[in-house]
């Protein structure tokens, strides 16, 4: 049973925009509730997370951390007057290319992606969250290496549209 309602947590941050609050933790017994601006950075380690973003589904955590390979992401820059479609953190926690450390990235630099199409995965607090394409088009940039935290709306991948 989930003890927050929508309208007291439309309330509890419309309390925190007013008073320039950046951070909110409520807890009831087993459950709590957390919500942070947009941009606010802070480490916690069980409370869900609640942000203004798609829905997000959650999968099998890897068992090992892999550790960053920087010749995964495309080093080339986009050409600046190029108008690519921007793929963000839906949340803060640690971006993974692939399902676990020992299989292939979901995409790489060149692939085609379709709507629905599952990008990487974002952990947030032992969650693994997959990060859907919501546009057709081929991935040009992969802005994050392996295993680096993000951040709340920060770039993830850079689409060029083919439709």
């Amino acid at each position: 049973m989930n003890i927050f309602r929508v309208n007291e947590v439309k309330e509890l941050i419309e309390l925190m925009k007013e008073n320039d609050v950046e951070e909110l933790i409520v807890k009831n017994g087993k459950q709590s509730i957390e919500i942070r601006k947009k941009g606010a950075f802070v480490q916690t380690t069980s409370t869900p997370i609640i942000t203004q973003s798609a829905p997000i589904q959650s999968v099998p955590a890897p068992s090992t951390t892999e550790p960053a390979n920087k010749e995964n992401v495309d080093s080339k820059k986009p050409d600046e007057t190029e108008n690519y479609h921007e793929i963000k953190a839906p949340l803060v926690g640690t971006f993974y290319r692939a399902p676990a450390p020992d299989k292939d990235p979901f995409v790489k630099v060149g692939d085609e992606v379709t709507p629905g199409q599952t990008l990487c995965i974002v952990e947030a607090m032992k969650n693994m969250n997959e990060i859907e394409s919501d546009v057709k088009g081929i991935v040009k940039k992969i802005c994050v290496e392996n295993a680096q935290m993000v951040e709340f709306g920060q770039v993830l991948f850079k689409i060029e549209l083919t439709d």
